[in-house]
């Protein structure tokens, strides 16, 4: 990690609300976005963060998620995410943030992420893939 990630670095990106981001339980007419698409997009807002101070060969993993959905957002319309970087500790990267519409607030939390090698994380990976295949 680069000397530049520090507590209070913020982010903020916007999202459509396609149709992969809406639920279809209530019918095509009631779609809204659905809070699976609202944490993946907090990940990535945080990610692409991190990216901007990470140095070569490090990634970042999302290890906890603390999150309010508050309000609907309707298919079609955006999303904004604010992100900021509340901690720093180590490789352990903890966010705060705040997510709308263009008519309400509807999301708020936390978020964690924990700085890897991508290397070596590849690696456990594929040790593990190992020995889950020789358990079979």
């Amino acid at each position: 990690m680069k000397s530049t990630l520090a507590a209070g670095l913020t982010a903020t990106r916007r999202w459509d609300v396609d149709l992969g981001r809406t639920i279809g339980f209530m019918g095509d007419d009631a779609r809204v976005y659905n809070t699976p698409a609202l944490i993946y997009d907090l990940e990535v807002t945080c990610r692409d963060l991190l990216l901007e101070h990470s140095d070569d060969g490090e990634d970042s993993v999302g290890t906890r998620v603390e999150i309010d959905h508050m309000a609907p957002t309707l298919l079609g319309q955006w999303v904004e995410i604010t992100v900021t970087v509340t901690e720093v500790k180590g490789k352990a990267v903890s966010f705060s943030f705040t997510a709308r519409d263009s008519l309400d607030a509807i999301g708020k939390g936390t978020h964690n992420r924990f700085v890897v090698g991508v290397e070596q994380t590849k690696a456990r990976l594929l040790a593990k893939a190992e020995k889950a295949k020789a358990a079979q």
